[in-house]
């Protein structure tokens, strides 16, 4: 029936790459004609869907598995399913080959230009109902691919029989899939330029995953989702600004909690939608800050590398259970934020790696394309189709999950195309410098169409050098993130911590040094999951001392980190003093909680997350230098600093004291800029957190004494190892 040796060879051996051309229902000499290919069938009829009568019956051509047969008594199209025999078996299917191309030409042409940012509702695997027929649409780009099938267990895992559609110069493949419905396990099966098969492809724009090890991806809708969280989205954009507070608890959902009665299991979506919300909510936290929930294969990489950038993590249940969890927190007032992972991705088979066979979404040279830090692969931030595919990818959370920020990791390993490389191992930009221009156009990309496409939301950068503008806009030359992660604060101020109180004096300007550039970023102070792990210990691992006074130098350094500027962000467990270094194997160390000392750690947190939130002192002017003035900044020989935070008019000015030696100081005199009582708002030596209780309940009240270059002053004590609040009350 005029089909060709060559074509049916290639339909045969799974080569060809245009079997709409062949295969389905076409005019051949004036006739309709409809074939098929189905390897091992042994007969085949095209039947009517209503009635079960026969239309035709198509024969077995010479060609292995290729049907064909003349519908001598029908002049117009029509709609058949297909009726094969195999042996005993018998079975009725919708033929994909009957169908129409689903892909419009804007789509197409907003995918062929890099330019589609709600990218996601083109390609991936959508449930449709298409040409009155229910089933699944599938797209997906491979430029450099000779043939590109759907492969499941529809149709036994063969590549030969699902071959998809080529949508001309845009590079992408699409097919509808009658029949095929939520919850179905499917995969790519690529075949190169030079006819070699790649090992099969998880899809780039899945929504759901197989339960890792295994690497198919599921089909999952993601539309039709009943939001409860309208108050919640209506006044979030309040509450994300930088004059407002914002502490983060920061939270790997594997090992925040688990299930010991069912195997150590971790927590379903469901379950931490009631259990991690309440905790959150009672501890006084703003936001949950998730580390990487897209889908991952190795559990080890705590979702920092990962395959499916569209698919929340099955390990704790579906695509609606997870928003479950994003709708519990909002219902409580509370933001998430996710940890999102544009920077690389591993080289497992199944991934974007050489995905149609060609450096696609990576860069060809390793130089670019390589990082050594993680055995990872660089994407391509200069292609149009790449960018586009990361930036609508940002947009997907924030807009079908009503994620409310992102925190961007490993910023600076993207702006620099030397980090982590020696001499010689990478290439320079087109001036010779190290910047890497593309990566910085695409950061600013995502920042312009985040901002620009979803109201509210706040972008956040993890970004460790002293690159200019990281949180300035973008048409202001900066990068237009929201926030940056000070890790130089951080950095120094552990680094203080861990020095025996004796000899802090000697490094009193680490504490100082970050008020000389704090104002110069709108800043998060991070305590993340980094100073935790790979040997480093726990928090409470790095205090000097022994019991009691691990316990006091934390809880002051807590105090100290509440008190500056910026915002705040802990990692879980540390509110509590978690005793060993976090293990994402296993569940926190709940149990320390029965001790007085960590329960009173975790007072402590609880209480400055209210303090914070109920004193605009402390976060209204957190990003501007008028919010912040050092009162004695100098005492290195006491180890004691002290400063005022102010909020504006109207706000009662705070004054917060630390004193990181073992020695108490009675009558210590502190300038203040207003006459009247300094009521002490906290004290982290309270008996309630593990202290002796040694402060100055009461509060103190200002003299006519000129001190710290103040007209007033007030005296008061300064218990060992402490961080004390005083606000002006009255105001």
């Amino acid at each position: 029936m005029n089909i060709s040796v060559t074509d049916a060879e290639k339909l045969a051996e799974g080569r060809h790459s245009n079997p709409f051309s062949i295969l389905g229902l076409h005019e051949v000499s004036g006739k309709l004609c409809v074939r098929a290919f189905l390897p091992g069938a042994d007969a085949v009829e095209a039947i009517d869907p209503k009635t079960g009568r026969i239309i035709v019956k198509l024969d077995l051509t010479e060609s292995p598995g290729l049907f064909a047969g003349t519908a001598a008594r029908r002049k117009k199209r029509f709609a058949y399913h297909l009726r094969v025999t195999q042996g005993a078996h018998q079975w009725q299917m919708d033929d994909p080959y009957r169908f129409g191309p689903v892909m419009g030409d804007m789509d197409e042409y907003l995918l062929g230009e890099g330019s589609h940012r709600q990218l996601w509702t083109a390609l991936g695997a959508h449930v449709i109902t298409h040409e009155g027929v229910s089933g699944t649409h599938f797209a997906v780009w491979a430029p450099n691919a000779a043939r590109v099938s759907v492969v499941g267990v529809f149709n036994v895992w063969d590549g030969r029989r699902t071959v998809m559609r080529q949508r001309g110069a845009s590079g992408v493949w699409e097919i509808f899939i009658p029949g095929i419905s939520d919850g179905e396990i499917y995969k790519y099966e690529i075949m190169t330029a030079d006819g070699s098969i790649l090992p099969q492809k998880a899809d780039p724009v899945g929504f759901g995953s197989e339960h890792p090890p295994r690497t198919g991806s599921v089909v999952r809708k993601i539309d039709g989702y009943e939001w409860d969280d309208s108050p919640w989205m209506s006044r979030r954009a309040q509450l994300q600004r930088i004059n407002q507070p914002i502490s983060i608890y920061e939270v790997h959902l594997g090992s925040w909690r688990r299930v010991p009665e069912d195997a150590n299991r971790p927590l379903s979506y469901i379950e931490l939608a009631e259990q991690l919300v309440a905790y959150v909510k009672d501890m006084g936290f703003t936001h949950i800050e998730l580390m990487p929930i897209s889908e991952f294969p190795f559990d080890g990489s705590w979702g920092y590398q990962p395959v499916g950038l569209f698919a929340p993590t099955i390990r704790h249940g579906t695509v609606d259970e997870f928003r479950a969890l994003i709708s519990a927190c909002h219902r409580e007032n509370i933001g998430v934020i996710l940890d999102w992972v544009p920077g690389h991705f591993p080289e497992d088979a199944h991934g974007l790696g050489k995905f149609d066979g060609t450096a696609l979404y990576e860069h060809a040279d390793r130089k670019e394309g390589f990082h050594p830090d993680w055995n990872t692969l660089v994407f391509n931030y200069g292609r149009a189709e790449v960018a586009n595919y990361l930036a609508a990818n940002a947009l997907y959370w924030l807009q079908e999950h009503h994620v409310d920020g992102l925190r961007v990791d490993a910023v600076a390993s993207m702006l620099y195309r030397d980090y982590s490389r020696k001499d010689g191992e990478w290439i320079p930009n087109k001036d010779g410098g190290r910047e890497n221009y593309e990566a910085i156009s695409f950061l600013q990309k995502v920042n312009t169409e985040t901002y620009g496409e979803v109201s509210g939301i706040m972008t956040i950068a993890e970004e460790s050098t002293a690159f200019p503008g990281v949180s300035a806009p973008v048409d202001a030359g900066g990068l237009g993130f929201g926030f940056k992660w000070n890790m130089g604060w951080m950095n120094d101020t552990l680094s203080y911590m861990q020095q025996d109180p004796i000899h802090r004096k000697y490094h009193h300007d680490k504490m100082t040094f970050g008020l000389h550039y704090a104002f110069s970023e709108n800043f998060i102070l991070p305590l993340s999951h980094d100073e935790v792990v790979h040997g480093k210990g726990a928090l409470l691992d790095k205090m000097p001392g022994q019991g009691d006074d691990k316990f006091a130098n934390l809880r002051a350094y807590y105090g100290f980190m509440w008190g500056h500027p910026g915002k705040k962000l802990l990692f879980m467990g540390c509110e509590f003093a978690q005793g060993i270094e976090w293990n994402h194997d296993s569940s926190l160390d709940w149990h320390l909680l029965d001790h007085p000392q960590h329960r009173g750690m975790r007072n402590l947190v609880r209480d400055l997350n209210a303090l914070y939130r109920d004193s605009a002192a402390l976060y209204a002017l957190d990003c501007a230098p008028q919010g912040f003035e050092w009162v004695d900044e100098n005492n290195a020989e006491a180890s004691v600093f002290a400063w005022l935070r102010h909020g504006g008019d109207g706000v009662a000015p705070m004054l917060v004291v630390s004193n990181f030696t073992p020695v108490a100081r009675s009558n210590y005199r502190l300038g203040v800029p207003n006459a009247g009582r300094w009521v002490e708002r906290l004290n982290t030596n309270a008996d309630c957190y593990g202290g002796t209780g040694l402060g100055n309940l009461g509060g103190v009240h200002s003299a006519e004494i000129a001190a710290d270059g103040k007209a007033f002053s007030i005296e008061v004590v300064l218990p060992p190892l402490t961080t004390l609040f005083f606000q002006l009350e009255g105001i």
